[in-house]
Order: C-alpha cells, then sequence, then structure tokens
C-alpha cells in the first residue's frame, strides 16, 4: 500500500469521525428534548424517525447517481453541509414540525455515509471489505463516543440548543478534512434500471441489508428512542442519559475493534448469530430493569453486538460486488437497512402510547431474537471469511495476492505501462467478471485525476 493511499486512508478516517460527531452530539437527549415540544410519545417516535425514513428514501438513488457520475466526492461534501444546517434548524425549532424538518434533514446527511463506505473501502483490496468497514466504523465510532459524552455537559452550560450548535461546529470541520482528500475519477456508467434490480436481489447482497434492518430497528426503538425515556422515568437526569449513549457506543467500538480480527477465528455467521443474541438479550435487560443499574447492562449488551455485526453485515453486502457498482450495493443495504431505522422509533412509539413502554421493549427483543436467527440461517456459507483467513505464504506477498478468481474465470492480460488493476475475465466468453482491485482503489488507473 503506497504512502498516498495510507494518507487517503488517514483522511477518511478523521473525516468520519467529525462527520458522525455532528450527527450524535444531541441524539443522547434528543427524545426527552422532542417530549418538551409533544408529550405525545407517538410523536417523539415520529420525530425520531425521520432520521432513518430519509435515508431510506434518498441512499438508493444516491448510490445510483454516484456511480452514473463517477465521482462520489461531491455527494460527501453535501452530506457534512447538511449535517450542519439539521443541527441548526432542530436546535433553533419552536415546535414539533421544525424538528420533524431539522431530523429529516440530517437523515439527508446521513445518506452520504453510501458514498464515503465505497469511497473508503475502494482504498483497500476486495477480500478486506469487512476489516475496510470495520476500520472506517472505528472512527465514527469515537467521534459518536465524544459526542454522545459531552450531551450532559453541553445541556448543562448552553440548555439543549448548545449541543446543536456544537453539531454544526463538527460538521464544519469534516466538510473542511473532506475537502483536501482526493479521489480518482472513474468513467461514468449509466444506470440500467435491469441491473440494478438484479443486483438489489441478489442474494448476497439483500440477506445481510435485511438482517441490518432487524438490527436497526431494535437499535433505534431503544438506545437511540426510548431509552433515556425510560431512564428519566427511574431518575436519570441528563447527564446519565448522556453516559447509557455514550456506554453503548463506547462498547460499538469495542465490537468494531472484535470485529476486525474474530472474523478470520470464528467467520461472518457465527459473528452474526452472536450479534442478534446480545442485542435481544440486551433488550429484554431493560425491559425488566427495576432500576437504573440494570440499564446500563443493557445498554452494555447492545452496544457490542452492534459493534460486531453492523460492519460485518456491511461489509457481506459488498464483497462479491465488483467495483463500478459497489456504490449502487452499498447504496441498497444502507437504503433497506434505514427501514429499519425508520419504522424502529414509529412502531414502537405507537406500540408505547398503546401498551406501555416495557410490553413494547419486550415485544422488541422478541422480534429481533426470531427474525436475526430465521435470517442468519438462510445465509449461505459468507465467501468473506474464506478470503479473509488466507494468509500470505511469502513475507513479500501483496494483499492483492491473497484474492482467488471466480471459478471460470483467468487474469486479463495487462496493456500499457505502470501499475495495471488486476481485472478477470471469463475465460469462455472473455468477458470481464468485476474488478479485482490492488490496493490503490477501485479503478485507480496510472495518474488518475485526484479531485
Amino acid at each position: 500500500m503506497s504512502r498516498h493511499t495510507r494518507f487517503l486512508i488517514a483522511l477518511y478516517a478523521v473525516a468520519s469521525f467529525f462527520y458522525w460527531m455532528s450527527l450524535y452530539v444531541y441524539v443522547p437527549t434528543l427524545p426527552v428534548y422532542a417530549q418538551s415540544k409533544s408529550d405525545n410519545l407517538a410523536m417523539v417516535g415520529v420525530i425520531v424517525s425521520m432520521y432513518g425514513l430519509w435515508q431510506a428514501v434518498v441512499r438508493l438513488p444516491l448510490g445510483i447517481a454516484a456511480d452514473w457520475l463517477g465521482w462520489r466526492k461531491p455527494f460527501i461534501l453535501a452530506g457534512a453541509l447538511l449535517a450542519g444546517v439539521g443541527a441548526v434548524l432542530m436546535g433553533t425549532a419552536g415546535s414539533a414540525q421544525g424538528l420533524i424538518v431539522g431530523r429529516a434533514i440530517t437523515g439527508l446527511a446521513a445518506s452520504a455515509w453510501v458514498p464515503l463506505v465505497a469511497v473508503f473501502s475502494g482504498l483497500f483490496p476486495p477480500g478486506e471489505a469487512v476489516r475496510a468497514s470495520a476500520l472506517l466504523t472505528l472512527a465514527g465510532s469515537l467521534g459518536r463516543l465524544l459526542a454522545t459524552g459531552s450531551t450532559g455537559a453541553l445541556n448543562q452550560w448552553g440548555g439543549y440548543p448548545l449541543a446543536f450548535y456544537v453539531a454544526a461546529g463538527a460538521a464544519a470541520l469534516a466538510f473542511g478534512v473532506l475537502a483536501l482528500a482526493g479521489e480518482p475519477r472513474r468513467p461514468p456508467q449509466r444506470p440500467a434500471l435491469g441491473a440494478i434490480g438484479r443486483l438489489a436481489a441478489r442474494r448476497d447482497v439483500l440477506l445481510p441489508a435485511l438482517l441490518g434492518a432487524v438490527s436497526q430497528y431494535a437499535t433505534y426503538a431503544i438506545t437511540f428512542g426510548f431509552m433515556p425515556v425510560l431512564a428519566r422515568q427511574l431518575g436519570a437526569d441528563g447527564f446519565v442519559q448522556s453516559f447509557l449513549v455514550t456506554l453503548t457506543i463506547g462498547v460499538v467500538t469495542l465490537g468494531n475493534l472484535l470485529a476486525t480480527t474474530a472474523v478470520r477465528w470464528l467467520g461472518a455467521r457465527r459473528l452474526v448469530y452472536a450479534s442478534f443474541g446480545l442485542l435481544a438479550g440486551g433488550v429484554a435487560l431493560a425491559a425488566l430493569s427495576p432500576g437504573l443499574g440494570l440499564l446500563f447492562a443493557s445498554q452494555a449488551c447492545i452496544g457490542i453486538s452492534q459493534g460486531i455485526g453492523y460492519p460485518v453485515l456491511m461489509g457481506l453486502s459488498i464483497e462479491q460486488v465488483s467495483g463500478a457498482e459497489r456504490t449502487t450495493a452499498m447504496g441498497v443495504h444502507q437504503a433497506v437497512y434505514a427501514i429499519g431505522m425508520f419504522a424502529g422509533p414509529w412502531l414502537s412509539g405507537i406500540l408505547a402510547d398503546a401498551a406501555g413502554l416495557r410490553p413494547m421493549f419486550w415485544i422488541t427483543a422478541a422480534a429481533c431474537l426470531g427474525l436475526g436467527f430465521l435470517g442468519t440461517r438462510q445465509m449461505r456459507n459468507p465467501q468473506i471469511t474464506q478470503i479473509a483467513q488466507k494468509e500470505p505464504t511469502e513475507k513479500s506477498a501483496q494483499s492483492v495476492d491473497l484474492l482467488v478468481p471466480p471459478t471460470g474465470l483467468e487474469p486479463a492480460r495487462p496493456t500499457g505501462t505502470g501499475p495495471q488493476p488486476a481485472v478477470y475475465t471469463n475465460s469462455t466468453t472473455g468477458a470481464s467478471d468485476g474488478e479485482y482491485y490492488t490496493p490503490a482503489g477501485p479503478s485507480c488507473q496510472p495518474n488518475a485525476p485526484m479531485l
């Protein structure tokens, strides 16, 4: 891996840190802040759900547009800008309707995660898709950790609005770092609806996305939805509410670190099973909690489940996809799991309003466990673990040497001079069957312009 590639990896990791910080500084007390504008739990659920709704709507079209343009950076910059705008609107909102608009804009901002993941994973060989996803998620988790850890103090110093203004400042920092990061321009690829439909219907793309939706449903219904409300009922102040979310994100960070190595030894499927077991157990603990103490154990279980499951499922969804379609595939994955981010707080708000908070927690735990295990059982043995477990036989072996071409494919003959991307062609038809990248990144031809 070249020095320039390592520099780009560092820039995008720092940008991810500030980007996610801008989206999470106000999150620990957002449901309680929303209750100050409306005492209806269903309305609180609607406000929180706007974040996931607009991600579900925008993420797939954004992925298609980025592939069509052949340039992802403008969409990432727009995401950082919208994160700041949405935060300011929520901080100055005078009604529940203002919060709905601001939260919807931050949902649009979060959609920039689609091209950001695609750009970052393109800096690694495809056999390291899970590792790349885990590293970028780790950087974002550190940003969320700092963000949520400061919420209680910010609320005490300047009331609820101050956290939103700090979020806007973090968004500006993310924008500045992203402006320095280069990206190789790719040839524009016109979208073909038939090809997009076939990609979205692929089992290896769709099933991890559906499992991600189940996981996000529980996480956004509980941790980022009604856990702060339950905590306040049990006597938690703003600092404790902030710490509960910070604890979850801190354990998510630990889970990210574990996922980068555990996938090599345990395999992706076992890790997904473990993540859903921990997630359901954490939600059940919250439903049983007679006081604040058990809520911390609950959040720890939910956090470790997310830290393990999220990057593994995200990596699985793009592992077998060619580079030219990776942004679209990531758009499919994130659009599908964003449905869970929307449905979680929305449906749980309705359930909580009708049946109460604790019965809603029990229903969420049971649904998460049943659907999560059922979906994981349907997964074929992911090839991701087979690739990840391969080790170089010589010290001088490069990561690209770990790649195994699909059956029936043979290396294409290089043309021209300089570093060549490893592209395999079908030995029968001569057609290219995906791009297997060198560490320089996807479709990175010599002297490609960095913009």
